[in-house]
């Protein structure tokens, strides 16, 4: 709700190729509420809505935006794969569009003011960047916050030597939970302007605190955040985000006014108590401008179009009417598409190493940044695996080889000793309370006696039997030969 009497900022989620439905939304604002820009404290986005945040703080054109994310997702479904195709570079296409439509000051307009949602690499925890040093910084924090892992390639981007990827990740919705927050989805759900879908499911899912209702409009909307839907969908996902706008504007009383205003806050008429006819002629007129306001409203929606930004607009009918050429004619043709589909198999490889080598050459200039990045990277995950493995390990040794002992020293009982056998035993023995500790002294001292008894007896056959007469003694020749004439 609109807070009144206070500050308050505006949020845009982060939505991927839905983003055109924060154009719609945006260029209603503007045109119907110029103040609730002008005068909002902070101006948050995630993902795609850090790039509706952008355009609409630094005062670039929105329909130059709405027809980039247009032709973006034009050019995403030319090929097979569509954004996963490996001819198609989505974060250079969002860099050479984003220097293209922001002005050259717009990093100073936008600090302070603007406020960018990424998630760090290193620790996944959410920042909120505010403050830009020149249009490079500005147009490389756009490009982390729209960095999904894997979908947008394999190594984050840096901004001021630190890696960031999609603010969307740890929070979609920045500074959701301020109640002076105006926040705008394009999934139905509790935002404050967002699809009103006619579902009974009072279910909810809130993914990264965007809260986004469980029905089936929803389910297609999010099928198509990361794969573009067809220029007519995306027209209408315009048109949708410009009509919520004016439903909530309407509701809050916002609609063509210049400030905004509230009955419940008037002060009172010094006079008192008014008359029940005055009563019923202020009703009167409330109801007649609340007809006026609704026809005004009903006018407004029926000619959506003509509301919009001259180039959205544009951008829109092109999409509409997307052009018939011959050589377009002929790419239709059943047989053309055929053989482009068989050919496939031949034409990938092909494609995928030319444009393998293209973003080669221009991976150049930061490699040895990201060389060192990836080795440390690496080096963190060994040693926390390492870590992990011996840990693991060490657990699992000393369970095994301390367990009977552990459990017998947790088991163990104090021995009582009578005063008779406490005298007789060593002092050693009466020592111990234990019978963990009785048994393992014993059967030391069984060792060290056995140990002795041992030495005792060798000394004692050493002394019994001489080495002399250990030794073997020759008959006498005279027996020899006595016994050889017996055989």
């Amino acid at each position: 709700m609109y807070p009144l009497g206070s500050t308050w900022n505006i949020s845009f989620a982060g939505c991927g190729f839905l983003g055109v439905y924060h154009i719609g939304v945006a260029s209603c604002l503007q045109e119907h509420a110029p103040f609730l820009v002008a005068n909002a404290k902070n101006i948050y986005g995630a993902s795609a809505g850090a790039l509706t945040a952008t355009a609409l703080v630094t005062g670039a054109c929105l329909g130059e935006a709405g027809a980039n994310i247009i032709h973006v997702s034009k050019e995403a479904r030319k090929r097979f794969l569509g954004p996963l195709h490996p001819s198609f570079n989505l974060v250079k296409i969002i860099r050479t569009c984003l220097y293209k439509t922001l002005p050259d000051n717009g990093h100073e307009v936008a600090s302070g003011r603007l406020g960018i949602s990424l998630t760090r690499v290193s620790d996944g925890e959410n920042v909120i960047l505010s403050e830009f040093s020149s249009k490079e910084e500005l147009i490389q924090a756009c490009v982390c916050s729209t960095f999904i892992p894997v979908y947008c390639g394999l190594i984050p981007p840096s901004l001021q030597g630190v890696r960031y990827v999609d603010g969307g990740i740890s929070d979609n919705l920045p500074q959701y939970e301020l109640k002076n927050t105006i926040t705008v989805s394009p999934f139905s759900g509790e935002s404050d302007i967002c699809p009103r879908d006619s579902s009974t499911n009072i279910h909810e899912l809130r993914v990264t605190n965007t809260s986004i209702q469980f029905n089936m409009r929803n389910l297609y909307r999010l099928s198509k955040a990361l794969f573009p839907p067809e220029p007519q969908v995306l027209r209408d996902m315009c048109k949708q985000g410009y009509r919520d706008a004016l439903h909530f504007l309407k509701k809050n009383g916002l609609l063509h006014h210049p400030r905004p205003t509230n009955p419940l806050l008037a002060i009172e008429n010094g006079a008192g108590v008014r008359n029940a006819e005055e009563e019923e002629e202020e009703e009167e007129a409330g109801e007649e401008d609340q007809l006026r306001e609704n026809a005004a409203l009903a006018e407004a929606e029926d000619h959506i179009l003509e509301h919009l930004p001259p180039k959205l607009n544009q951008a829109l009918l092109e999409a509409c009417a997307e052009r018939r050429g011959l050589f377009t004619g002929i790419a239709n043709l059943l047989p053309v598409r055929l053989a482009s589909t068989l050919m496939l198999p031949y034409t990938l490889p092909l494609e995928s190493a030319l444009s393998f080598t293209v973003r080669l050459l221009e991976w150049l200039p930061d490699v040895p940044e990201d060389i060192r990045w990836m080795k440390e990277q690496t080096r963190k995950v060994c040693h926390y695996l390492m870590r992990k493995a011996k840990k693991k390990l060490g657990s699992h040794l000393s369970a095994r080889l301390y367990y009977h002992l552990e459990l017998r020293k947790s088991q163990s009982l104090p021995l009582p000793l009578s005063i008779g056998y406490g005298e007789a035993l060593p002092k050693w023995l009466r020592s111990n309370l234990s019978l963990t500790d009785v048994m393992t002294k014993w059967e030391e001292y069984q060792r060290q006696l056995m140990l002795g008894l041992f030495c005792i007896n060798v000394d004692l056959q050493a002394s019994i039997f001489p080495s002399e007469g250990l030794q073997m003694r020759h008959p006498p020749a005279s027996c020899t030969q006595e016994s050889l004439q017996l055989f």
